[in-house]
């Protein structure tokens, strides 16, 4: 039996969920590729706060090779959105949103950056 999959900590969901060319709308053969909100939390702590994968991986309360495979799998999914032009979702995922006061919560917490709730 497989070990049941642990939530990742995530600090906030994002303000915007779905990017990509303005023109998709009208483009019914356009692919959607989904990025999950845990996909997104790694690389907004990565790319953007500038933690390494170790911190990160504190963070978000799983090990850090997760956190790597993470990582590599929204890379892709980026990449793919911005290379062939396909509409990019943000959404789903085994996540739990923090409260912005348990451990690992500090820099680079949006919620006690921002000092509000995103519930």
């Amino acid at each position: 039996m497989a070990r049941p999959m642990k939530r990742r900590r995530v600090c906030a969901l994002p303000q915007n969920n779905r990017f990509g060319p303005l023109h998709a709308a009208a483009r019914a053969d356009n692919p959607i590729i989904m990025m999950t909100v845990d996909e997104y939390e790694a690389i907004r702590l990565i790319d953007h706060e500038g933690f390494n994968q170790e911190e990160c991986a504190e963070k978000m309360n799983v090990s850090r090779s997760t956190v790597q495979s993470i990582y590599f799998d929204a890379r892709k999914k980026l990449a793919a959105s911005l290379v062939n032009g396909h509409v990019l979702w943000i959404e789903g995922g085994e996540y739990r949103l923090c409260d912005g006061t348990g451990k690992g919560c500090g820099r680079g917490c949006h919620r006690r950056r921002r000092g509000r709730s995103f519930e």
